[in-house]
C-alpha cells in the first residue's frame, strides 16, 4: 500500500484541485484496487482505482471504451430528460494529458466521482434480481446503437466458448499437472456437450445473430442504487464490450440463481432458484425488449447454460493446468469449483423446458 503523500503525488496528476484529506481502501473487488477519495470535511469525493494492466493489458482500449459508453449514456439520460446524471452514469476525471488515465510508471490509475446517497447489495432477492434485470437491460438498451467496431475487446475472447474448449483441449492433451485421468468422468461430460454449446458461434456466422455491447460482468453488486431502492447506474465497465446477448441474462443466472455458492463443498445445495430467473427476466425484458430479435429471446435462457458451462470448463481446465489463472485456498479448489458449477449446470438443464416456456411470451 502507498503513503497518502504517494496517493496525493498520484491525485495531483488529475484535473482535480480539492484538498484531499484522506486516501482508503474501499469495497471488495477481487480485479482491481479500489480507494475511496474523501476532500475537506471528510466528504468522499472521488474513487481512484489502480487498473490491474495484467489483465487488462490494453490500458488504452478499455479507458476509451469506458469514455465512449459513459458519454454515450450520459448523452442518452439527457435526452431522456433525466436529472442528477452524475449518480446515473459514472464520470471518469481526465488525466492532466487528457487521458483517462495516469501511469506512474509501474501501474495505471483512474479517477472517478463518488456517486453520493448510494448503496450497492451483495445478496440476491427477486426484488433485487427484477432491479439488476432493469438495469441491465436499459444499459445495454442504451448502448444498442453504438456503431460496430466502436469498443474493442478489453479481455479478448472473454465468452467466446469455441475459445474456451480449444484451451480445455489443450490443456487435456498436455496434462502438465498429471491431473487428467481422476477427472476422465468430467472431461467426458464436457466433451458430450461441445457441439451443443457453440450455438452462438455459429448462428453468428450464418449471420443470425449479431454483436451487440454487454457488460461482461452481471452480478447484483455492479447495480448501484439510491436510499429508497431505486436504480442509479451500471458499474464496474471494465469488462462492457462487443458479444452476444446471452453473456449478460446468462451470466447473472449463473451467479444470482444459483441455491449454492460458486464453490459449494455440498453438491445437495447446488440448484437454479427459478424465482430468481423469473424476476430477472421480467426485468431485464422490460428494457431490452425493443431491440432483441425473437431469436435472441428464444435463446436467452439457453444463455445461462452457456455461461455455466463455460465456467465449468474454465475451472477444469485450470485443474488440468495445476491451478495457474484463478486463486485457491486449497488444492483441489478448482476440482470443487468444477463440480459445483457442473452441479448448476445439470439444473439448468432439468429446468431447461420451464425457462423456454417462461419466455415465449415475450417471443
Amino acid at each position: 500500500m502507498k503513503t497518502k503523500e504517494q496517493f496525493l503525488q498520484i491525485l495531483s496528476r488529475f484535473q482535480q484541485n480539492d484538498t484531499i484529506v484522506s486516501v482508503e481502501p474501499f469495497g471488495n473487488g477481487h480485479i482491481n484496487d479500489t480507494l475511496k477519495v474523501c476532500v475537506s470535511g471528510g466528504t468522499p469525493k472521488y474513487i481512484l482505482q489502480r487498473i490491474n494492466h495484467h489483465i487488462f493489458t490494453n490500458v488504452d482500449m478499455l479507458q476509451d471504451n469506458i469514455r465512449i459508453v459513459t458519454e454515450h449514456i450520459r448523452k442518452k439520460l439527457e435526452e431522456r430528460g433525466e436529472t442528477d446524471t452524475d449518480r446515473k452514469v459514472l464520470t471518469f476525471i481526465p488525466a492532466l494529458d487528457g487521458r483517462y488515465y495516469y501511469s506512474d510508471g509501474e501501474s495505471y490509475w483512474r479517477l472517478c466521482l463518488f456517486i453520493p446517497r448510494s448503496r450497492s447489495y451483495e445478496a440476491v432477492t427477486p426484488e433485487l434480481s427484477f432491479q439488476a434485470g432493469r438495469a441491465f437491460g436499459d444499459f445495454q438498451s442504451m448502448l444498442a446503437d453504438i456503431p460496430e467496431g466502436r469498443l474493442g475487446e478489453t479481455i479478448p475472447n472473454f465468452h467466446n466458448m469455441e475459445f474456451r474448449l480449444s484451451q480445455f483441449q489443450d490443456a487435456l492433451k498436455a496434462n502438465p499437472a498429471g491431473r487428467a485421468a481422476e477427472v476422465k468422468d468430467l472431461t467426458g461430460e464436457i466433451t458430450v456437450r461441445m457441439k451443443d454449446m457453440c450455438i452462438q458461434e455459429d448462428l453468428h456466422r450464418a449471420g443470425k445473430l449479431k454483436k451487440r455491447i454487454n457488460h461482461c460482468d452481471t452480478k447484483v453488486n455492479n447495480v448501484m442504487f439510491d436510499e429508497e431502492g431505486k436504480v442509479l447506474c451500471v458499474i464496474d465497465l471494465d469488462t462492457v464490450m462487443p458479444g452476444f446477448v446471452l453473456s449478460d441474462i446468462g451470466d447473472f443466472i449463473r451467479t444470482g440463481a444459483n441455491t449454492g455458492a460458486e464453490d459449494d463443498e455440498n453438491l445437495d445445495n447446488v440448484s437454479v432458484d427459478m424465482e430468481i430467473f423469473k424476476a430477472y427476466a421480467r426485468g431485464y425484458m422490460e428494457t431490452a425488449r425493443s431491440f432483441l430479435t425473437p431469436l435472441e429471446i428464444s435463446l436467452l435462457p439457453y444463455g445461462g447454460r452457456l455461461l455455466t458451462y463455460m465456467q465449468t470448463v474454465r475451472f477444469l481446465t485450470d485443474y488440468l493446468n495445476g491451478d495457474t489463472y484463478y486463486k485457491i485456498h486449497h488444492p483441489g479448489h478448482n476440482l470443487q469449483r468444477t463440480k459445483a458449477q457442473f452441479k448448476l449446470l445439470q439444473s439448468l438443464e432439468a429446468h431447461a423446458g420451464e425457462m423456454d416456456d417462461f419466455m415465449k411470451k415475450w417471443i
